[in-house]
């Protein structure tokens, strides 16, 4: 019984298609909102960090706001590209490297108010798990053709 749910409820291969770049965007929108955040609300998110209290192992891995404005960089940056589906894994993988210290460091904290967004970011690790092992899927930058000679 369950099967014959599981089937009918099976999406088309043209509903299929369409999925893969709205997952890449939906997924991406968070990254790109979020790290011009990292400049328009600069020392807002500085404050936040210095209340945390993995605050002093932060400044021991470097300056907070250079830190901040990284982090931004590469939220955007990869961000953009995820969603384009241009150099998706690569994308995927920075999104995920800048993600983990960033959780850590801002909602790993006994504080039961950020549970929530910790596992937002649990969730949205695994979204860019799934990136990375599938591809970018339809409708990417990476499925261009190649000209020929081979050279992109």
């Amino acid at each position: 019984m369950f099967k014959s749910i599981e089937a009918r409820l099976a999406p088309g291969p043209r509903t299929s298609a369409l999925v893969d770049p709205l997952f890449r965007l939906l997924t991406s929108l968070i990254f790109i909102i979020g790290g011009l955040g990292h400049f328009g609300q600069h020392r807002m998110m500085l404050d936040r960090m210095a209340e945390s209290q993995w605050a002093a192992t932060v400044r021991m891995i470097g300056d907070p706001s250079v830190l901040l404005w990284l982090s931004g960089i590469a939220f955007v940056a990869a961000g953009v590209t995820l969603a384009l589906g241009f150099m998706t894994r690569a994308s995927a993988l920075i999104l995920f490297a800048t993600l983990v210290p960033v959780t850590i460091a801002v909602h790993l904290v006994p504080d039961p108010s950020h549970v929530g967004p910790l596992f937002k970011n649990i969730a949205i690790l695994g979204a860019l798990l799934l990136i990375w092992a599938r591809g970018p899927g339809a409708f990417a930058l990476d499925n261009r053709p190649t000209p020929r000679g081979g050279k992109k």
